[in-house]
């Protein structure tokens, strides 16, 4: 871990002045942004890695001659940034990298994380469940069945080189997917293979939507975050080799844990605004599936 250490005079940063006409609001706000400026400058020159302590919020109020106001706000920023991690009595650190992830590659979750310096980050699957339900309106357009026609609901959690988190969900129709293996899935294993293997299925290409959303109760409790903190939510569908969609899922990603790639084009034009108001599915009681 790199020491703090010494010679924080040489990153002083001077006080700048602005004219009375924008008020003390703005001036505070300068003095945040310079704070911002500053600890990214100090992890870079000091060559400071994921783990290693920053200066406290006294330290930074001193080297940057301004109040802890502006450090907080500074840090607050930095922290929702998914630059730096705060932790209660011990200190401020430099954060974990992003994991790095292109979701337009066709195949299983792991097949989508981009390589770093430490290669591949290893993957666990859990369930969270298992129904049978009715599609809304948009999602049996996208599938290209009848809003009447069952299908398989599926949410699973994938923890990400132990500590981050997504959440998946994947909208099978009963009728190209009659059944599923429940223990398989329990066990973590991989749902896309088994539908590849029992019913030849694979994905020949996707059509995605990315947005930016706050998570539900239900999304910040799975996911381990604060309801405010917002995520990116990639919904899409599957189709396979015949243009014939199998598969709409829906994937909800910690938006600070992550950096997202993309390459290609679609072949379709399914996803828009309107058709992301409603991706739901209603539960059927006793369905004897």
């Amino acid at each position: 871990m790199n020491p703090v250490g010494s010679g924080r005079e040489d990153l002083r940063m001077p006080t700048t002045k602005r004219a009375d006409t924008t008020g003390a609001s703005a001036e505070r706000k300068l003095r945040y942004q310079h704070v911002y400026d500053l600890v990214l400058g100090i992890m870079a020159e000091r060559g400071l890695q994921p783990g290693d302590r920053l200066p406290s919020t006294t330290e930074l109020a001193e080297i940057a001659n301004v109040s802890g106001i502006s450090v907080r706000r500074a840090l607050d920023e930095l922290e929702r940034a998914g630059k730096i991690t705060r932790r209660q009595g011990l200190g401020t650190f430099v954060a974990e990298p992003r994991i790095a992830s292109d979701p337009t590659r066709p195949g299983e979750l792991l097949h989508t994380l981009l390589d770093n310096e430490l290669g591949l980050p290893t993957v666990r699957t859990a369930l969270i469940s298992i129904g049978v339900g009715l599609p809304s309106m948009t999602i049996a357009t996208a599938l290209g069945v009848d809003p009447g026609q069952p299908v398989w609901e599926i949410w699973r959690k994938r923890v990400i080189g132990g500590t981050d988190k997504i959440l998946e969900r994947a909208v099978l129709p009963l009728d190209r997917v009659p059944a599923i293996d429940h223990d398989l899935l329990a066990d973590g294993g991989s749902l896309y293979r088994f539908i590849e293997e029992r019913y030849q299925l694979t994905d020949e290409y996707t059509e995605q939507a990315f947005e930016v959303d706050t998570p539900s109760s239900w999304e910040a409790e799975h996911l381990e975050m604060p309801e405010g903190d917002p995520i990116v939510r990639v919904r899409g569908v599957s189709f396979d080799a015949d243009g014939r969609a199998f598969d709409c899922f829906e994937q909800c990603y910690r938006a600070t844990k992550f950096t997202f790639y993309t390459a290609g084009q679609t072949r379709h034009r399914i996803l828009g605004p309107t058709e992301l108001s409603n991706w739901s599915v209603a539960p059927l009681t006793n369905p004897g599936y």
